[in-house]
């Protein structure tokens, strides 16, 4: 388990975490998601003892992370992929971690087994790519079978087999009873693989509740209705509070109102209807949603370059110029 109290973090004027507090439970895995900037990085390296919070504590397994007696064996972290040494081989980096723990050296061979890395084991990290160096991350995290593991962007330079493999490996460790704790930007992948959810912004805890939970309080929701009464349909719906839109396949789009409520009324003015299905919205929309106050970085607008600037054909020149319109 890991317990996050109260923790703030500031470096100078500036507060990268803000009296955050929430608590990672076993069996399941939780997202960690937020915008650029929301501090997830930051918090994840508090709860690994790399950074002290001003105030507040963070625990693994009811303990503080310094105070762990054989850290590795307790929780496992893929918090940087590029933190190996270049020179060493795949099984040199891993056999030196797992001295420092007295972790038998067969567990080395065992890790670059799952992560696919067996063939390449004597090669120096330096040579990997980026998905190679992810999946040396991941080895190094699982060594010395922890019960609790932190992945930040852990898909990071993978492939789609490599994604999938992720995937199927968070489960697995879920469903063992581990504690995992995950962070991505990619919100399709999130709502394939969490179970909860742990959602900040600005350094602020914004949500912590299941994923369907989380996509369930969405406004993003709506209920599709195919009538051959459009008309007299949306004129029984407006004295329900409801909101309705015609897409362009001619079905209606149902805000405000349930399914429930819908089908209640269609029966009720005896209105026939072809179809009523309830749309979720996907935890991007939710996330988008849910979060669009906490964004500090947001793109706006178009690139629009002055031709009299452009030369040689080259549209990334010197003198382009930016519209944030």
């Amino acid at each position: 388990m890991i317990e996050v109290t109260g923790i703030t973090k500031r470096y100078g004027e500036t507060v990268a975490v803000d009296d955050l507090s929430f608590v990672v439970k076993p069996g399941q895995i939780t997202g960690f998601l937020g915008p650029n900037g929301a501090g997830k990085s930051t918090t994840m390296r508090m709860i690994m003892g790399l950074d002290m919070p001003d105030a507040g504590e963070t625990k693994v397994n009811g303990i503080p992370y310094p105070g762990l007696a054989w850290p590795l064996r307790e929780v496992g972290a893929l918090l940087e992929a590029n933190a190996i040494h270049p020179g060493r081989s795949a099984r040199n980096h891993l056999l030196q971690l797992a001295q420092t723990n007295d972790i038998p050296q067969s567990r080395v061979d065992e890790v670059l087994d799952v992560v696919g890395l067996s063939s390449v084991a004597n090669k120096r990290a330096g040579t990997f790519s980026l998905g190679m160096g992810q999946r040396l991350g991941i080895a190094a995290a699982l060594l010395g079978d922890p019960s609790v593991l932190l992945f930040d962007e852990p898909i990071n330079g993978l492939d789609p087999e490599g994604i999938r493999w992720v995937r199927n490996l968070l489960k697995g460790l879920g469903r063992e009873g581990r504690t995992v704790f995950v962070s991505s930007h990619l919100m399709s992948e999130m709502a394939l693989t969490a179970d909860h959810l742990v959602v900040i912004g600005r350094g602020r805890l914004i949500a912590e509740m299941p994923v369907a939970e989380f996509i369930a309080q969405s406004s993003q929701q709506f209920v599709r209705v195919r009538t051959p009464q459009a008309e007299l349909f949306k004129e029984a719906m407006s004295s329900s509070g409801a909101t309705v839109v015609r897409e362009e396949d001619g079905a209606l789009s149902v805000a405000g109102v349930s399914a429930d409520v819908i089908g209640d009324i269609a029966f009720e003015q005896r209105l026939t209807l072809h179809e009523l299905s309830p749309q979720m919205a996907s935890l991007e929309e939710a996330f988008m949603e849910l979060t669009q106050d906490s964004v500090d970085y947001r793109g706006e607008g178009g690139f629009s370059a002055d031709p009299n600037l452009v030369h040689n054909n080259d549209p990334v020149h010197a003198g382009t110029k930016v519209s944030t319109r």
